[in-house]
């Protein structure tokens, strides 16, 4: 890669056309390959060796380089000076490649020519030698748009193809591609471009055009970018057209429809106060600064997930949505939410957005987003209460053992007295009051004869835990845990006696003697025996 990029010769504007950045800056050597280097090495090392393979697939996201390194092995194998593995780009070859104009390099569309008569043509084209280079080259871009029929014709000359003939293919979802074509070809995956080399590089791009530009502004743009050199250098072609000599983050901002990065990191810091209407002036601040609702949810959940990621420990190469300058902000924020609480506002606002592409009320189900975000409590203080209480529940009697709860409206007048324990002989066992009083009077007739009985002191029982708050979430869950002690378990459920079904009350009847003799009687088959049961009086259904 240079360090100061300048626009293609070849690619240069004839007649005062302009050339887009995209194409005037495309690379023309494999170290120009920006992000791509195991893939430029490895084609090297193939073309120094003398190990070109006849079938290549270049697989990866759009605006990667598989294109561009297509034709740079293209001119590396047609260069009057090659095969070399570092095409000149001044020979006749180089340039009419580098341009699209060679007979013998031909650009296939595989969206527009997908069909089995353009295969068919393609496989009698090959035959022919090339009329001026040395190997003629097929490069097929989106070649998973091919039909079957269309793969099929090409199986037996890409397996078998003339020696004169090289195919490069090039796609973005290999998984469409039929195993039988893969198989024939050596496959190389292009990675996505680190968003600091996209940076680095719109800024050569942008000096070498005579444009400043922000610090602030490079990485908003590397960041959108999301991995696409591309993408890149196109919203960089956006601004160069309004720009006046200096591209600065706000105009970025305004262009991209998003909202600053200080104002979402303050968006979240409301929502981690429970600052509901603070949370939604924050978000109609963005929106009337020309941001759009949905972009501004999806910044917020870039920026929890870089405090998640800042919070277990990642260092701040690995943030992915807010500025490298926000690491310690995004840190505290996360330590002081916790994970399981960024995971749960994460998933409301994944649960947003899928509702908000289907919806006309983009701004109405924000607001609720906001607002269920502000809402949120600290989950991981409720999951260790949650583990506090299991352990409390562990110890304590089971269910079967409580008494029944009492029924809804009733009147503790009305309340039927529990069962009297009964002690070992059967006998029932007394009061509590009356075993009380009966322990007095034996211990006072006991101290009337032998003396005083010595005093002992009993350990003092347990302090209790100190009680949450009505309103909280522990309280909440301890009672719910309170009311499902008192339900019947699913053993004692699933021992209760079942009714039996219409089969086997068949299958009763018919075993008792009147039945059998009558059956026999008639001639009945116990397969043709049919027993509706008598229907239940008004009420039995209830009472049972």
């Amino acid at each position: 890669m240079s360090d100061s990029p300048q626009p293609s010769d070849v690619t240069k504007p004839d007649g005062g056309d302009y050339v887009v950045v995209a194409r005037r800056y495309r690379p023309q050597t494999f170290g120009e390959l920006i992000g791509q280097q195991h893939v430029a090495a490895a084609l090297k090392q193939a073309i120094a060796a003398g190990r070109v393979g006849h079938a290549y697939l270049f697989t990866g996201a759009r605006g990667v380089g598989k294109t561009s390194a297509a034709r740079i092995l293209a001119k590396a194998l047609n260069c009057e000076q090659g095969p070399t593995p570092t095409p000149c780009n001044a020979c006749d070859a180089c340039q009419r490649i580098a341009t699209g104009d060679d007979v013998d390099v031909l650009e296939i569309d595989g969206a527009s020519n997908r069909g089995i008569d353009e295969i068919r043509q393609l496989r009698q084209n090959a035959g022919v030698r090339p009329s001026r280079a040395r190997l003629k080259v097929y490069i097929i871009d989106e070649v998973h748009m091919l039909t079957k029929e269309a793969f099929n014709a090409l199986l037996k000359t890409l397996e078998e193809p003339p020696e004169h003939v090289k195919f490069i293919f090039a796609t973005t979802e290999p998984q469409k591609i039929p195993i039988t074509i893969l198989s024939r070809c050596q496959r190389f995956d292009f990675a996505g471009v680190d968003s600091q080399n996209i940076a680095t590089r719109l800024r050569q791009i942008a000096e070498a055009e005579g444009v400043g530009i922000d610090d602030e502004a490079l990485q908003i743009l590397s960041i959108r970018a999301a991995g696409s050199m591309r993408d890149s250098q196109s919203l960089l072609e956006q601004l160069l057209a309004v720009s006046d000599g200096q591209i600065t983050a706000e105009a970025v901002n305004a262009l991209l429809g998003v909202a600053p990065a200080a104002r979402v990191a303050e968006l979240a810091e409301r929502l981690a106060d429970h600052d509901a209407a603070s949370g939604l002036g924050a978000l109609d601040a963005a929106v009337r600064g020309g941001a759009d609702p949905g972009q501004v949810l999806d910044q917020l959940m870039g920026y929890y997930r870089d405090a998640l990621a800042a919070t277990v420990g990642c260092p701040p190469e690995q943030m992915r949505h807010a500025l490298p300058t926000q690491y310690e902000t995004a840190k505290a924020l996360g330590e002081r939410l916790g994970v399981a609480t960024l995971l749960a506002a994460m998933q409301v606002l994944d649960q947003t957005a899928a509702r908000m592409r289907v919806s006309v009320h983009e701004r109405t189900l924000a607001d609720m987003a906001i607002v269920r975000l502000a809402s949120l409590e600290d989950l991981d203080e409720l999951a260790q209460a949650v583990a506090d209480l299991r352990s409390g529940a562990a110890a304590a009697p089971p269910a079967s053992n409580r008494p029944p709860a009492p029924k809804k409206n009733t009147e503790p007048s009305q309340l039927e007295p529990l069962a009297k324990p009964a002690t070992a002989d059967g006998r029932p066992a007394q009061p509590a009051a009356s075993v009380a009083a009966a322990t007095g009077a034996a211990i006072a007739s006991r101290q009337s004869v032998a003396g005083p009985a010595p005093h002992i002191e009993l350990a003092s029982p347990p302090a209790p835990p100190p009680e949450a708050e009505p309103n909280s979430l522990v309280a909440q869950f301890a009672a719910s845990l309170e009311r499902s002690a008192t339900q019947p378990s699913v053993g004692d459920q699933l021992a209760a006696p079942r009714r039996p079904s219409r089969r086997q009350q068949q299958a009763e009847i018919a075993q008792q003697p009147f039945v059998a003799k009558a059956m026999e009687l008639f001639a009945v088959e116990p397969d043709k025996l049919r027993y509706t049961p008598p229907k239940d009086p008004p009420g039995a259904a209830s009472a049972r």
